[in-house]
């Protein structure tokens, strides 16, 4: 149930301590218990709730009042009547199936803000009545003072007003570095998650010990902000599902419009009214194709399936399809375009540039290599750790010394060590004073004032010239437009015998050793994956919170537009709609650098705006709400958090960005296979129509040729396994040399029509006639002669209709190999890929055998054994449905083919 809670009266949060205790009314010591009680009945519980409640038996309802599930209860209901109950069990237990697959697809997708409320702690420490104490997180309120302490989850927004701390902020802003805060920072202009002296609920203090007076908490906190926007709007219907809703309406409207002429056209022909109701009834079900939603639905499980075993759990069976249709990727870097297991690419020393893997035969930089690691704090797995402990770079400097065989150990390293100054994110360097040598390492503008010497050539200390810092800044200025890191290490000597001197005393008078340049390097398959989304039609945007020229370098090594255009934070948030609308509205693939939630979820809109289907990829809590509101959300299964899981459509349990694209190639061969299956089906409701309609017109003169339990045998009977396979079928040749389909493009198309019903269908339902006629006539049958029960000619007809039936069996066949392609010729895909589709005629085969020649069944479906003739007059069907069909694809491959040329 929502809460309606009051908003925090508005305060300057980031105004001095004296102040803001002021306008909070509370003061250092906290608030009395009875005030906290009251502010908890007038602000509510700090907690995050979610917008409305579910309504799960309406949404469970509607799972039955789609258009098809409503023709499949006709259906049961026209079985059942048919005194058929099995088949009416049959449709309903479909009917069940589907819908409450559905339904639990639907509630899987709304537990993104519960798994949010994972990042709120059970209880906090606060004063209350001047003294500390343990009270429970959700009855935090504005003005409590908290304490915030090394290892704790903040739970909720506040200023710091004594202490300082460093807190992991990637839940919110998506950096892996933890960000200082101190109550005593300099207040700076900028955006509020950058603010040095305020924490945010839902993030992590990984350092330090502080006090903060609370100043927002629940759904008004930064984390209840990024919750609101997960619950904004509502989760639309993919291109399939409205699609398919469209046709199955107007095959709906259809079959009962025609049912309906039927009664007419059939009284003014001559039948009676029970007659003409009874055949209307039977021409409705001649045009419900009763095996559509459940082939649907098996085929989107199989791609299910199939994605999962490649490296992407789908949680909506119809994000499969959705997939297929993607035109623009939006994908993070870290992680997904980098293997984000940074490692030390190439290393400068004094006169020598080496590549990293070169290096193990240079003394100096084994020595740099060894400073580097002992200048650490991480541990890699092995070395006293169960696994990789610590900061990335730090690992990667780890590794990079075992690699040059001066392995440093966490244990002896740690032992030796006698000072630590810790990284500092002003002065941008961290030392270590190792027995009688200090190590430094850090960025190159910090650590080079600092040194007065380099190792130069055989390993001896020179004075660093200016020819020589020039040396060095060159090298600097390459490594980074190659989007390296750069870290300068240096060496000094511990002095006066203080074993943990004054930070600037330690750091004074250092000799550098060398540049360590690292590189977090792109997946090895990044490069071929953009290809091929290229080649597809699809457009790739970068949206990541680190720096441009960095995600700009990677951007160009994958080949994504050429890294050349980048938009920052800062200049998104300038933009109107209207001129992001016009960014977006090009071709050109853009850097989105340092981006918000809010600018996240603008360039989803932006791009959904236009017509592109969206699919967004991201791994922190703040990029739920993008992943919640594109087409198709992407969250990372290994480095991502739960409520990027929860809110996001897809789960790469690879983290790679190549699955992506592996997922719409998956994607576009379902859509193709669900066109195929659905041809396949359409394309047999012309043979069981046309039928009636003979009857109907000749006014009873000609026998029914099908009956209504015959058209059930096909629709559920043979039918189905066939439909099925075709949901199996190979990728079509050049599948991903292909633009996007546009949304608005329906699986049920004219082209689709006219190649089901006025090709396929005609087709069949001429040769099926010609069995029929030919079976009667040479029993010496006539218009108008009598062949109901007890006449000469009522064998002869059953064999008829028997005719009829496994006509339009036979037809299936052809009909089945024909639409295994759309465009392609069979021979381009083998006659013998689809096992599963040989499986499927096999047991139609079997099943129609049955239902013609074994007696139980000859007596419900009213039909007759055939002989040999009948069954060689059948035998050519298949061969010539198909290759009508493969003279039909040709000629629209050599149109087609002069058009392009």
């Amino acid at each position: 149930m929502t809460q309606t809670t009051t908003e925090p009266v508005p305060v300057d949060e980031r105004r001095p301590p004296v102040e803001l205790f002021r306008d909070l009314r509370t003061s250092p010591a906290g608030l009395g218990t009875r005030e906290a009680a009251r502010r908890l009945t007038v602000y509510g519980p700090n907690e995050l709730s979610r917008r409305g409640g579910r309504r799960w038996p309406r949404e469970l309802l509607a799972q039955f009042t789609q258009p098809l599930a409503v023709l499949l209860m006709v259906a049961a209901a026209l079985a059942w009547l048919g005194h058929t109950p099995a088949l009416a069990v049959a449709v309903v237990a479909v009917i069940l199936l589907n819908a409450g697959f559905a339904f639990v697809q639907e509630m899987q997708a709304e537990r993104a803000v519960e798994a949010l409320a994972a990042y709120l702690p059970a209880t906090v420490r606060v004063l209350r009545d001047e003294a500390l104490c343990d009270v429970p997180a959700r009855e935090l309120v504005p003005g409590d003072v908290m304490v915030v302490a090394e290892g704790d989850r903040i739970c909720a927004d506040g200023r710091l007003v004594d202490g300082a701390l460093s807190v992991d902020l990637s839940a919110l802003n998506g950096e892996s570095v933890p960000a200082p805060r101190s109550a005593d920072a300099e207040v700076v202009a900028g955006p509020l998650l950058e603010a040095r002296e305020m924490v945010f609920s839902g993030t992590v203090c990984t350092a330090g010990q502080g006090l903060a007076v609370v100043t927002r908490t629940g759904m008004h906190t930064e984390i209840g902000r990024i919750a609101a926007l997960s619950q904004r709007g509502r989760t639309e219907r993919s291109p399939l599902e409205r699609q398919v809703r469209r046709a199955t309406w107007i095959i709906a409207i259809v079959a009962v419009a025609a049912g309906a002429a039927f009664l007419p056209v059939g009284v003014a022909a001559g039948l009676s009214w029970a007659a003409a109701v009874s055949f209307a009834i039977g021409l409705i079900v001649a045009n419900v194709p009763e095996g559509l939603l459940p082939t649907i639905t098996l085929a989107l499980a199989i791609g299910v399936r199939e994605l999962a075993r490649a490296g992407a759990v789908v949680k909506r069976l119809s994000a499969v399809e959705t997939l297929g249709s993607t035109s623009v990727i939006c994908t993070d870097k870290t992680g997904t375009l980098t293997e984000n297991r940074m490692r030390v690419a190439r290393i400068w020393l004094r006169s020598t540039e080496l590549d990293a893997a070169a290096a193990s035969g240079d003394g100096r930089a084994r020595e740099l290599a060894s400073a580097a690691a002992r200048c650490t704090t991480a541990r890699v797995a092995g070395d006293g750790a169960p696994h990789d402990t610590g900061d990335p770079m730090e690992l990667a400097l780890l590794r990079f010394a075992d690699r040059l065989s001066v392995t440093v150990h966490a244990a002896e390293r740690d032992a030796e060590r006698s000072a630590l100054y810790a990284f500092d994110s002003r002065l941008k360097r961290m030392s270590t004073i190792d027995g009688a040598r200090v190590h430094t390492k850090g960025a190159v503008e910090s650590v080079l004032p600092l040194c007065e010497r380099v190792v130069g050539p055989g390993g001896r200390a020179v004075t660093l010239t200016p020819e020589v810092r020039a040396e060095l800044l060159a090298a600097v200025d390459r490594y980074a437009a190659a989007g390296l890191r750069v870290l300068a290490v240096a060496y000094g000597f511990a002095r006066n015998g203080e074993a943990a001197p004054p930070r600037e005393v330690a750091e004074a008078d250092l000799t550098l050793l060398g540049l360590l340049a690292l590189a977090d390097p792109l997946r090895a398959g990044v490069p071929g994956a953009v290809e091929r989304a290229h080649r597809a039609g699809i457009r790739i945007h970068v949206i990541t919170g680190d720096y441009g020229p960095t995600a700009a370098e990677i951007a160009r090594e994958a080949g994504i537009g050429g890294g050349r255009r980048v938009v920052t934070g800062e200049e998104l948030e300038a933009m109107g709609d209207a001129d992001l609308d016009r960014l977006l509205a090009g071709e050109e693939e853009i850097v989105f650098a340092r981006s918000t939630p809010e600018g996240k979820l603008r360039i989803c809109e932006a791009l959904r705006a236009h017509g592109r289907i969206v699919a967004m990829t991201g791994d922190g809590v703040n990029d739920a709400p993008a992943l919640r509101h594109a087409d198709i959300g992407v969250a990372m299964g290994g480095s991502g958090t739960d409520v990027a899981r929860e809110a996001a459509t897809m789960v790469l349990t690879d983290d790679n960005f190549a699955t992506i694209v592996k997922a719409v190639h998956a994607g576009r061969r379902v859509y193709d296979n669900v066109r195929k299956f659905v041809l396949y089906i359409f394309a047999h409701a012309v043979p069981e129509v046309v039928p009636f309609l003979i009857f109907a017109l000749s006014g009873g003169s000609i026998p029914l040729p099908l009956t209504v339990l015959q058209i059930l045998a096909i629709d559920l009977g043979t039918e189905t396994l066939p439909a099925l396979a075709l949901g199996r079928e190979p990728a079509e040749p050049g599948l991903m040399r292909r633009p996007p389909r546009p949304p608005k493009s329906g699986v049920i198309d004219r082209r689709m029509l006219v190649r089901a019903w006025g090709l396929l269908g005609i087709t069949s339902a001429a040769l099926v006639m010609a069995g029929f006629f030919w079976s009667l006539w040479r029993a010496g049958w006539y218009p108008g002669a009598a062949t109901g029960p007890g006449s000469g000619l009522h064998e002869a007809y059953r064999e008829a209709t028997a005719m009829t039936f496994a006509g339009i069996v036979a037809c299936q066949i052809g009909t089945a190999f024909a639409a295994r392609t759309d465009r392609a010729s069979l021979r381009s895909i083998g006659l013998f890929t689809n096992r599963l589709l040989l499986g499927g005629i096999a047991f139609e085969l079997v099943f129609a055998a049955a239902v013609i020649y074994l007696p139980p069944l000859q007596s419900v479906f009213g039909t007759a054994a055939l002989g040999p003739a009948q069954v060689a007059f059948l035998i050519p069907f298949p061969l010539l449905v198909w290759g009508v069909d493969e003279l039909y694809r040709a000629f629209r491959r050599r149109r087609d083919d002069r058009g392009a040329s």
